[in-house]
């Protein structure tokens, strides 16, 4: 028998039973998803990927893949199906229909299904691959699940927004990525069941550590020394009166000697603390680890009983847990939008009336952008006409600037507000800081059994070169002021 006949013999029950409508259906799947997808990946390679839409690269990048696959699995189904219908009703022919292999014809199109076989190798890893690149990428990380709009708006604005997620939250090798992988899974699950928490928290437990995130760009011994840093601040009064604190920070770092100093020297892989709320700012107890192998605990005066809750090992996010997704007070958001003109400080009041705009009640961010702008419209038509006639325009810049900043901050449907997310940076300060931040540690009562005490003296961290001041010798010597 020739090695024609042989093959001839082999395809005959496979094309017989392959003679169904699902294994049909699923050919017409296939090679349907194959030419749209082939076609996409051709338009992309030019640079034309089209919409940044989020819903359009889940279309692309994983349900028509599915489809594809799902086509790939209908065929053989099919066969088996029809094979075990006929089977079960005794019609099984016992010879199949015959198959020519030396007609030049059919034998080309048994090298075009082997052909298209391997396209469809090709086709699914190459689908595989661009479907795992898309759900890494920020956009579908941000944008595909309406309940991360508060962490993908604040990420776009962060420091860290050419960091892609993938980079802090999920570690390398496949283990990583499965695990990954299986958590999005549940998220979706919540998700869908409308199970999901509001607001999301992410409690440092929960996060990769600092040395396998932050230390892949920042050096945690590199030696910084001193910082200087300006806040500007504006006034409720009329004139929007503006004043200043200059501080001298003392981050200090690891110098060429090995020496530690400064904020970052001293927290540097020698703390523990024990806290006994999800979001640790409630701090009962830190242990030092002492350079001769002891280590000191400081427990708070206000803890009775024995130590218990979270343990956590001290690293970069501690402080620093608002780097990529930051959340701002409505004093620093707006004292910020004022130091680059809008709202224009040169308004009566704008600083007292953005305020009470941005801080008040509203049941969606259309309602605040529709009754912020109104409001503040309202306010200078009644109180300032002249302002309103001679100043339209940058009343409504004004308005813009203050539904930005409350869209960027605030999400009631995600039960997001002002002061949701602690921030770890500095500490509390009225109406610029809720968070205990420093002080959860550095609060002058956590006391080790020898009458050592935790300092809370500010000058250990900063100096406070000048507090309030509408002209600070210092800037007007440094030539940061007129």
């Amino acid at each position: 028998m020739s090695q024609f006949s042989k093959l001839g013999k082999a395809l005959r029950p496979v094309l017989f039973y392959g003679n169904n409508w699902i294994s049909l259906i699923g050919g017409a799947l296939t090679s349907a998803s194959a030419f749209v997808l082939i076609g996409f990946w051709v338009v992309a390679s030019f640079g034309h990927a089209g919409s940044n839409n989020p819903y359009v690269g889940i279309v692309v990048e994983l349900c028509l893949p599915g489809l594809f696959v799902l086509g790939l699995i209908l065929i053989p189904f099919g066969i088996w199906l029809r094979h075990k219908n006929l089977q079960s009703q005794g019609a099984v022919p016992s010879v199949f229909p015959e198959i020519d292999l030396k007609d030049p014809i059919f034998r080309r199109g048994i090298e075009i299904v082997l052909a298209a076989t391997f396209i469809n190798f090709v086709i699914v890893g190459t689908a595989s691959y661009r479907g795992i690149t898309y759900m890494d990428s920020p956009n579908f990380c941000g944008q595909t699940c309406h309940v991360m709009a508060p962490q993908w708006t604040a990420y776009q604005v962060s420091p860290h927004s050419h960091v892609a997620c993938v980079q802090c939250h999920i570690g390398a090798g496949v283990a990583a990525e499965v695990h990954a992988k299986v958590n999005g899974t549940k998220q979706l699950i919540e998700v869908t069941l409308k199970n999901y928490p509001s607001p999301i928290l992410a409690p440092l437990s929960e996060l990769r550590p600092a040395r396998a995130t932050c230390e892949e760009c920042h050096s945690p011994t590199r030696f910084i020394g001193e910082k200087l840093l300006v806040e500007t601040m504006y006034g409720d009064d009329e004139k929007n009166s503006v004043t200043h604190n200059v501080l001298a920070l003392h981050l200090g770092g690891v110098d060429s000697l090995s020496r530690s100093s400064g904020i970052h020297g001293h927290h540097l892989d020698h703390y523990e603390y024990v806290a006994t709320d999800s979001t640790y700012q409630t701090i009962v107890a830190v242990n030092k680890h002492n350079p001769d192998g002891s280590t000191t605990q400081f427990v708070s005066s206000d803890w009775k009983g024995p130590v218990k809750g979270v343990t956590r090992q001290m690293d970069c996010m501690d402080c620093h847990n608002q780097a990529t997704h930051t959340f701002q007070t409505a004093e620093d958001a707006i004292d910020e939008a004022m130091q680059v003109g809008s709202p224009n400080p040169a308004l009566p009041f704008v600083h007292k009336k953005g305020l009470e705009l941005i801080q008040a009640d509203y049941k969606s961010q259309d309602e605040a952008a529709q009754k912020i702008a109104a409001g503040l419209a309202s306010f200078y038509q009644s109180q300032y006409p002249a302002v309103w006639t001679g100043q339209r325009g940058a009343v409504d810049a004004a308005a813009k600037s203050l539904v930005a900043i409350y869209k960027r901050n605030i999400f009631p449907d995600m039960k997001v507000t002002w002061g949701t997310y602690p921030n770890g940076m500095g500490h509390s300060a009225p109406g610029h800081n809720p968070s205990p931040g420093c002080f959860r540690c550095h609060d002058g009562n956590h006391t080790s059994k020898d009458g050592k005490t935790i300092t809370n003296d500010c000058s250990v961290c900063h100096n406070l070169l000048a507090s309030d001041e509408a002209n600070p010798k210092q800037l007007s010597d440094l030539g940061l002021q007129q």
